[in-house]
């Protein structure tokens, strides 16, 4: 059933799909997840700075090259400084100590909501973590993300 405003317009319908895996999250599902929860999985790092994308910037790092981790700090502070919750899905919800039991609560008030809702501790990330904690997810991020990786891919 459509829904229409006073002059007759269609309702625009909220969708949304994961920023991680780019996967469609149909309308109720998915889990909600702040960026400081985001960021502070080591598994996330590993996944990020592995890509096919990335996976340059990662070799380049571990062969002491600073161009590569200057881009990989780049990538930590992009990710870092998003101030939007997450809606992810399914499939990747396993790399987030979280309780999932919460995010799925969280994402539903966001669909109930038309996507208004956002949970208190919602914004960058350096802005909801303590900061010796924010440095060290950097610092993981950063300096040793996709370290066996990299050194599986020089090696072949």
């Amino acid at each position: 059933m459509a829904l229409f405003d006073l002059f007759g317009k269609k309702k625009k319908e909220l969708k949304a799909s994961c920023p991680i895996t780019k996967e469609p999250i149909e309308r109720g599902f998915g889990y909600m997840l702040t960026t400081a929860q985001v960021i502070s999985s080591q598994k996330y790092w590993d996944m990020v700075m592995t890509e096919p994308e990335t996976l340059s910037y990662t070799v380049s790092h571990f062969n002491n090259q600073a161009g590569g981790t200057q881009m990989r700090s780049m990538i930590f502070e992009k990710y870092a400084g998003i101030s939007k919750p997450w809606i992810v899905s399914d499939s990747i919800i396993g790399y987030f100590d979280v309780d999932r039991a919460t995010a799925r609560q969280e994402a539903k008030k966001w669909w109930e909501t038309e996507g208004q809702h956002a949970p208190t501790n919602a914004g960058p990330a350096a802005e909801h973590l303590p900061a010796e904690t924010f440095q060290h997810y950097r610092d993981y991020a950063i300096l040793e993300a996709g370290r066996q990786r990299a050194a599986a891919t020089r090696a072949a």
